[in-house]
């Protein structure tokens, strides 16, 4: 990491302003102050915050008013406002959300793809972290997983210099002290160097009493693996905490209290702390920048740092302080909840949807704690209200939102109870191998794997004495594994050929420029191992995008080689051939697999078509998360929070239809990025981002939009007819539908219409009746099983009358055992458990004799206490048959092929009793 010296501030404004540079007494690091008596830095917990109870600027502000001030301010000096971007990042493949209003530029802008919207710019940008989610509540609102970054920023480029570090440092100043009416000398600017996205630079943060309300970054480098690489672009890349500024403005003895007005209230109102403790409040936030987690599992040695200062014990802090942490947090996450729903986000094991999930679930327990959680739809609902005034979005979706957040909370509920069994089960293994610790590893695995909060774990296995130690920074050990995007992994074949293609000019795009033509003729420009063909120019699609490669023919004068495959590796076409390639400079003609071609070009469009149809039809939430194209069918990924019912299933056929019988014009047009984001938002980023600045945006009418390098017929038309095959899960909070499109969708209804009149045929009923004629033979099947029930329920009774005539007695217990020849196992449990109700001494070992042996074993409770295990018992007998077994106490169950063996297995069942039985 690269270290800032004393010449990247001495700048103008410091030395006409008579700013010294000091090391701070306490943390070591290097700032800049006009009080000449000042030793430290001035950022808590150097010094603590002395704002609270006096706040130093010349009037109050709301939320939206400091949002205005800052605003207006750049706008006077010369920046254009512009609207804040999502906080779900779909512009990026790196992260899931937006960290920081210079993420809203990054990477392209950053990298000199494309100018930014305006230079210089201002932005009131929402973001989310998640490294700093158990940090909230417990430091009073310096932390928080929502906030509102104030970015002003200037893209200095190597012909044209907007401002640099000066001018930035100058403004901020001007503001805090101008606008704000903050006293000079109380402003310190403190040093440092600031990483993330992929850049860095030099900093200075600006603190007032004790806070820190700014970061001023001057980026410079690219941060390549562990290198910072020099750009050309310099870009004054500042943070201003709205909230912050809104805190230090009203002196409030919480960040929560400045930020949620009367919403603060009402929740705290809902949690029974409408009359907690003020001077409580105020004295422990003055310290509460000791309360800082993420670099310690410990939150209670913490919390006897500031106990002590408040001359309380921590336990005492701690049981005053966890209700109203956990409500201040609760504020928080439901707000950062209503912003991640309102654009679409679904709960679920991936990308953003897991931490989504993470939110709610957090929240739910802190819920729990203040015994409020079926107060979760009604906070959230006054979040929507309070936060829609600034955030129109947020109404417009709150029917989503809410629908959302009570899926959810059910499926949390049905998360905890398998959690405990899960958790009990566990904690049995552990105490076997006689381990009486559960390791961090594994909560954090339970967690990741099946949702099972650490909190569930705990109360569950330590009652069992199983020790568990839940870090306090637990939550942000998991976020941190989820809130960036694994980087994309370039294909073998890419891999392979990359350095062989080297000094190849691009190739010419020929499918671009017409999709329906069938042949063309190319010269071959490269040959690789016997069968990669480069040519200048191509027809030929390569895979890409969810849509498969063209097959087809080269030939030449003398030969013709199949194509098989087709890869773009960068912006040269490689050609997979099988047979001898042509040589290097020789003139081909290619032929495309047309039927093939026109099948991708129709499935595609189609493709489009139902994700605007599922977007109408679900609501704005379904977002596509994946898609295959195929010749025969291809299928879409679809966020939804349900499995797809019938009716919708029907609705978004028949308005998939209603578009292809429109004959719909389907277009795609090369534009620049920043245009099409302007005009279409980032929906364009269905399928993922697409790189470069000129895009390629394909519409079909005014259906759906998306930045797409596939190719299409015309217009809709052409598709025919789109039939969904059938639905499925593939994960949670995603729905597959698998669909097929032209000859293919017809061939399925013929097939299925064929079916149904065989169907018909057999039940000798007319086509029209088949579904009534079979709920008849349904309902007689049915009453047919529970007649055969009720005669093997008296039947398992009889033969176990039967068994317990001929029980023999073995010391302390009673022993059965028989042979059922073409017997259903579930009719020897029915035995077993009938045996082991009446009498709680037996040992019952039934074997079901078929083409193969299953055996079963069971003992009653006095049975188990005399020591006997019928897990082992099953598991030894199974032995004998070539088989293994096994179970618990009181059940067990085996098997094996080797039937003639099955004496020899009783008689080990037997044995294997004497040796078990106690006494």
């Amino acid at each position: 990491m690269l270290s800032v010296s004393e010449d990247d501030f001495k700048i103008p404004f410091f030395i006409e302003n008579g700013f010294v540079r000091r090391r701070c007494n306490q943390c070591g690091d290097y700032f800049w102050t006009q009080n000449l008596d000042l030793m430290n830095c001035g950022e808590s917990p150097c010094q603590e915050y002395s704002f609270i109870g006096a706040p130093p600027t010349s009037k109050k502000y709301s939320m939206a008013e400091m949002r205005k001030a800052f605003l207006s301010f750049f706008e006077e000096h010369g920046h254009t406002i512009i609207k804040p971007y999502p906080v779900i990042a779909r512009w990026r493949d790196d992260l899931y959300v937006t960290i920081a209003s210079i993420a809203d530029f990054q990477p392209f802008v950053t990298d000199g793809v494309i100018p930014p919207p305006a230079n210089p710019l201002v932005v009131s940008q929402p973001c989310l972290r998640f490294n700093d989610i158990d940090n909230v509540g417990l430091t009073a609102g310096r932390h928080l997983v929502i906030f509102e970054m104030g970015g002003h920023h200037a893209f200095n480029y190597p012909d044209k210099k907007i401002y640099w570090k000066d001018e930035t440092i100058r403004l901020h100043h001007q503001f805090i002290t101008e606008r704000l009416g903050v006293k000079s000398d109380l402003v310190t600017y403190k040093e440092g160097m600031w990483s993330g996205g992929g850049n860095a630079g030099p900093d200075v943060e600006g603190i007032v009493n004790g806070l820190e309300v700014c970061t001023l970054v001057f980026m410079q480098y690219k941060v390549v693996g562990d290198k910072f690489i020099d750009m050309p672009l310099k870009i004054v890349d500042t943070g201003y905490g709205i909230e912050r500024y809104t805190w230090l403005s009203q002196g409030s003895p919480s960040g929560f209290h400045a930020i949620y007005g009367n919403t603060f209230d009402k929740i705290m109102s809902m949690a029974r702390l409408s009359d907690v403790d003020e001077k409580l409040l105020v004295e422990s936030a003055k310290l509460s920048a000791l309360m800082k987690v993420e670099t310690t599992s410990d939150k209670m040695a913490l919390r006897e740092k500031v106990a002590k200062r408040l001359e309380r014990t921590a336990s005492e802090l701690e049981a005053a302080m966890v209700p109203v942490e956990s409500a201040y947090a609760v504020m928080d996450h439901t707000k950062a909840l209503t912003f991640m729903l309102a654009e679409g986000v679904v709960p679920s094991n991936v990308k953003a949807g897991y931490l989504t999930r993470l939110l709610i679930r957090r929240t739910y327990r802190l819920l729990r704690i203040l015994s409020i959680e079926d107060e979760l739809s009604k906070i959230v609902d006054l979040q929507i209200g309070y936060w829609s005034k600034d955030y129109p979005h947020l109404k417009e979706m709150k029917d989503e939102i809410l629908e959302a957040v009570s899926i959810e909370k059910e499926k949390y509920r049905n998360t905890l109870k398998r959690g405990a069994a899960l958790s009990r089960r566990m904690a049995s293994e552990l105490k076997v191998k006689n381990i009486s610790k559960l390791d961090t590893d594994k909560l954090v695995e339970l967690y990741d794997s099946h949702g099972v909060p650490p909190e569930i774990v705990k109360e569950t296995i330590e009652q069992m004495g199983v020790n568990v130690h839940v870090p306090d920074n637990f939550y942000r050990m998991i976020a941190l594994r989820h809130v960036s995007a694994p980087p994309q992994e370039e294909t073998e074949i890419v891999k392979k050929l990359k350095e062989k293609l080297s000094g190849l000019p691009d190739t010419e795009l020929l499918f671009y420029k017409n999709s329906y033509q069938r042949t063309f003729r190319g010269k071959v420009l490269r040959v690789v191992d016997g069968k990669y063909v480069v040519l200048d120019k191509t027809l030929f699609y390569p895979e890409s995008g969810g849509q498969p490669a063209d097959h087809g023919v080269l030939k030449t004068k003398l030969s013709k080689v199949k194509v098989v495959d087709v890869q773009k590796v960068g912006n040269i076409i490689v050609h997979t051939v099988e047979g001898k390639p042509p040589t290097v400079e020789e003139e081909v003609v290619g032929e495309i697999d047309w039927d093939r071609r026109l099948s991708l070009m129709r499935n595609h469009a189609a493709t489009h078509i139902i994700t605007g149809t599922v977007r109408r039809v679900l609501g704005e939430h379904a977002w596509q998360a994946g898609a295959q194209k195929g010749v025969e069918r291809s299928r879409l990924d679809i966020s939804h929070w349900r499995r797809l019912t019938p009716e919708q299933i029907e609705k978004i056929e028949s308005l998939a239809n209603t578009v292809v019988m429109d004959n719909v014009p389907v277009t795609a047009t090369w534009m620049l990025r920043e245009e099409a984001e302007k005009r279409y938002g980032f929906r364009l980023y269905q399928g993922g981002v697409v790189p470069g600045r000129e895009i390629r945006v394909v519409t079909v009418g005014d259906w759906d939009v998306e930045a797409c390098g596939g190719i299409y017929c015309k217009t809709t038309g052409e598709i025919g007819v789109i039939k969904i095959i059938r639905t499925e899960r593939v994960q949670d909070g995603i729905e597959r539908i698998v669909f097929s499109v032209g000859s293919p969708a017809v061939k399925f209804t013929r097939d299925r219409d064929s079916s149904l009149e065989k169907t018909a045929s057999l039940l000798n009923v007319p086509v029209e009746k088949v579904v009534e004629a079979t709920e008849s033979i349904v309902t007689e099947f049915k009453e047919d099983r529970r007649k055969i029930d009720r005669l093997m329920e008296s039947l398992s009774a009889y033969e176990a009358e039967k068994l317990l005539q001929d029980a023999v007695k073995i010391k302390t217990v009673k022993i059965v055992k028989k042979i059922f020849p073409d017997t259903d196992i579930d009719y020897l449990i029915k035995i077993g458990n009938i045996l082991t109700s009446k009498t709680p001494e037996i040992v019952a070992v039934l074997c079901a004799k078929n083409e193969s042996v299953t055996i079963v074993a069971f003992a009653g409770k006095i049975a188990v206490e005399n020591g006997v295990d019928a897990g082992e018992i099953a598991a030894e007998a199974a032995k004998q048959l070539g088989g293994g077994g096994g179970g618990d106490s009181s059940f067990g169950q085996g098997g094996g092929t080797k039937v003639d063996r099955i004496k020899e297995s009783l008689r080990t069942a037997e044995e294997t009793l004497k040796k078990q039985i106690r006494g």
